[in-house]
């Protein structure tokens, strides 16, 4: 027998039921799953002992088969259905904010250079099946079109584009839309309810307006890489592009603001979202400690100035955080270590002496945890109800049991990489689904389609083949 866990709406075809028993030594997990009833493409994941797996893998005694759903839309195909949404944007902060509202349900159609398109697809290795996975993990649910935006003709067709378009997003360097012929007053004057959302490194006018913008760069502008490392190391960059993330999704919130302001006014709207000012955002408390008292914050490694314990420590066979942000943590997580003499101790009898005697209390603490594994200090502190994870490396954060349930690994066949995996959707609405539904375009895939709805004719389609427009 092996142990079958199911995930989310699959339940269903067990009435109900997460867990149960089944016959599968010696058997296919794809075939086990075919006898209840379950078709490969209902499935996101499928889990062996923690590791995943593909559906020919054959099943011991005792094995634990865990499935994920996949990701499926709601009844009206997600929040933003009804929204058409014209990408005109590249590299990293454009394509994800677009990526956000394709996730959501919106038509996003990616306006690509004929030929070369999106940059992020020469951006390899690693590639799969040839093609960027960089390019691959932020350019689902959308359709690609080829266009040349310098040729007139392709200008009249990015026209009528726009002139049924909700959204358009562009992330050009400032001024390049203008050159084109596409200045938001224009694009105001072929369709009035079209939002235009402008992205870029430091705005479309004052001084930074020329600056070429890269991660890297906006993260070191930004003051986050000053805060980033331990104390007397030199600055270090987040390791995700973050700077470009977070332009993306502020865009995107954006997007969302004004298309509510719409429905109440009419009328459209031009956006101007930064990278700079995504980084600005993100300073938080360490920005209130420099407008409280003019204290310039630096790298504090994993501590916290202002709690104690509130930091990373080594186990025996890894790394854990462990947060204590009052009297009742640091008492629970003392019992659970079975350090409960620091409890008698005047030194760290509230957060304000621990953070005063720091150097007193963390060896100790440190000395307890090394002496556990990483699992034993997660497992005792979590039964304590302590503040308390492990810090995972890729594969350990992509087999970890809740992000697993939450579905947060999304997977869609593409024609050419085959199966291709990406970090999912992290949020769940209960009415209007998210969902993957088309895997990252082939470069110019839907160009015939999108121009058909757009009313040209088979013989105009040929001709802007031939004329290379698209």
């Amino acid at each position: 027998m092996i142990t079958l866990v199911l995930h989310g709406e699959l339940r269903q075809r067990t009435g109900g039921r997460k867990e149960l028993a089944v016959r599968g030594a010696g058997r296919t997990a794809g075939a086990i799953l075919e006898d209840l009833g379950i078709p490969g493409h209902e499935t996101a994941a499928l889990i062996v002992n923690a590791e995943q797996v593909e559906a020919d893998r054959v099943l011991a005694e005792g094995d634990r088969l865990e499935v994920l759903p996949a990701i499926s839309g709601g009844e009206d195909g997600g929040a933003l259905s009804d929204i058409r949404v014209i990408d005109l944007t590249r590299a990293l902060a454009g394509p994800y904010c677009t990526l956000m509202l394709a996730d959501h349900g919106a038509d996003v159609v990616k306006v690509e250079q004929p030929g070369k398109g999106d940059e992020t697809r020469e951006w390899a290795p690693p590639s799969i099946g040839g093609v960027s996975a960089y390019y691959l993990s932020i350019n689902r649910n959308k359709r690609s079109l080829t266009l040349d935006l310098k040729h007139p003709d392709g200008k009249r067709v990015l026209e009528r584009l726009i002139e049924g378009a909700d959204v358009v997003v562009e992330n050009f360097s400032p001024g390049t839309l203008e050159r084109l012929g596409f200045a938001p007053d224009r694009v105001r004057s072929l369709n009035r309810r079209a939002i235009l959302c402008r992205i870029s490194g430091f705005g479309q006018d004052g001084p930074g307006r020329a600056w070429a913008a890269y991660d890297l760069i906006v993260q070191g502008m930004g003051g986050i890489m000053s805060l980033t490392g331990h104390r007397g190391s030199p600055p270090v960059m987040v390791g995700v592009p973050q700077a470009d993330m977070i332009a993306g999704m502020f865009a995107a919130y954006a997007i969302l603001a004004a298309l509510h302001a719409r429905a109440r006014t009419g009328e459209g709207q031009v956006i101007d979202a930064t990278m700079i000012g995504g980084q600005v955002a993100l300073l938080s408390r360490q920005a209130a400690r420099y407008f409280a008292d003019g204290t310039v914050p630096g790298p504090e490694g994993n501590e916290h100035s202002s709690i104690v314990p509130y930091q990373t420590f080594r186990a025996a066979d890894g790394f854990v955080n462990i947060c204590c942000g009052n009297n009742a943590l640091f008492e629970r997580l003392c019992r659970a270590l079975d350090l409960e003499e620091l409890l008698e101790d005047e030194r760290f009898a509230d957060n304000g002496a621990r953070v005063k005697n720091r150097a007193a209390l963390v060896p100790q603490l440190e000395r307890r945890v090394g002496q556990l594994r990483k699992d034993d200090v997660v497992r005792r502190l979590r039964e304590a109800n302590v503040p308390v994870g492990p810090i995972n490396a890729l594969d350990e954060v992509f087999a970890d049991p809740v992000v697993r349930h939450l579905g947060l690994v999304a997977e869609v066949d593409h024609p050419v990489a085959g199966r291709v995996r990406a970090p999912g959707i992290p949020v769940r609405l209960s009415k209007t689904e998210p969902s993957v539904r088309r895997y990252p375009p082939l470069l110019g895939e839907h160009t015939d389609e999108i121009l058909r709805e757009l009313g040209y004719l088979e013989p105009e389609i040929e001709k802007l083949r031939t004329d290379a427009v698209v």
